[in-house]
């Protein structure tokens, strides 16, 4: 077992850190917020930090998911930030959403101080988190990958290293670029079986079974034509994460016309107020335009 701390307890990482304690792995959380951290205690046991360089003070394994690209250099290397606290030859896993720059950035600060670093972006949702069946798609260095893997495996059911530092962060953008453009093709097609006058379960029934069919069909219709939205990754999270892409498709020279498009709606979603809905609330925007 290993000595793992944990920083940030949000929706996904207070499951992930609680997976971990109950594997028997000796867990300290940080989270900024510390009535979480403290909730988090009482409910798994293990223990809480008010830093994160006082969480990574002795851990084989630093564990992180936070916010943004700013979030995640506070937490490595900001005033009392884990990489102050951590031990030549700890391995930093990031599950953050950030972007591949930011990554090889706090990659090559690791190096300087023998710190390995591996961006480990997740996809599956609460659920996923909360079930122990998250896909985790990583980059950086082999041998850092073989030692986390053992440790992520905890809360996945698939964990895979794409290759060098910042891979992790490019799959999980083509994960976005293409949950966004199903998302929209669910939403009109739903849209349009309630405009024709269809049983939209019904049509679901049969075309899901077909070419048609999709996680976020499977997963979401119901609760789209209940016209319910509480549950999921917030579409605030999803422009952050469509920013990335965009962002990293202009350095690239990549197209993603529908991707573009579809930020455009979660932007029009947002004025509706539904920046804390789930991903699936396109389909309010198209009600909205009856």
């Amino acid at each position: 077992m290993a000595k793992v701390a944990f920083l940030g307890l949000g929706v996904m990482g207070y499951p992930m850190a609680g997976h971990l304690q109950a594997a028997g792995h000796e867990v300290t959380v940080y989270n900024r917020t510390a009535t979480k951290a403290e909730a988090w205690v009482v409910q798994h046991g293990g223990a809480m930090a008010t830093t994160p360089r006082e969480a990574a003070q002795g851990a084989d394994f630093v564990m992180a998911c936070v916010g943004n690209d700013d979030d995640l250099r506070m937490v490595c290397t900001g005033e009392d930030g884990a990489f102050s606290g951590m031990s030549n030859g700890a391995i930093f896993v990031d599950h953050t959403t950030v972007s591949a720059m930011v990554t090889r950035e706090l990659y090559e600060a690791g190096q300087t101080q023998g710190i390995a670093f591996v961006d480990a972006p997740i996809s599956g949702g609460q659920a996923g988190a909360e079930n122990a069946v998250l896909s985790i798609m990583c980059g950086g260095d082999q041998a850092a990958y073989d030692a986390a893997e053992p440790i992520m495996q905890v809360y996945s059911k698939i964990c895979r290293r794409i290759g060098d530092s910042g891979a992790g962060q490019m799959t999980k953008m083509c994960n976005q670029i293409a949950i966004a453009g199903l998302v929209q093709g669910l939403s009109e097609a739903l849209h349009f079986a309630e405009k024709a006058g269809l049983d939209g379960r019904a049509v679901v029934e049969v075309i899901s079974q077909g070419a048609a069919g999709s996680w976020q069909m499977a997963n979401r219709y119901e609760t789209m034509l209940d016209d319910h939205f509480e549950h999921g990754f917030a579409v605030d999270w999803m422009r952050k994460d469509l920013g990335i892409c965009l962002d990293t498709a202009n350095e690239t020279g990549a197209s993603l016309p529908v991707t573009a498009l579809v930020d455009q709606f979660y932007k029009d979603v947002q004025k509706l107020g539904g920046g804390r809905w789930d991903t699936s609330s396109l389909i309010k925007r198209l009600r909205a335009l009856d």
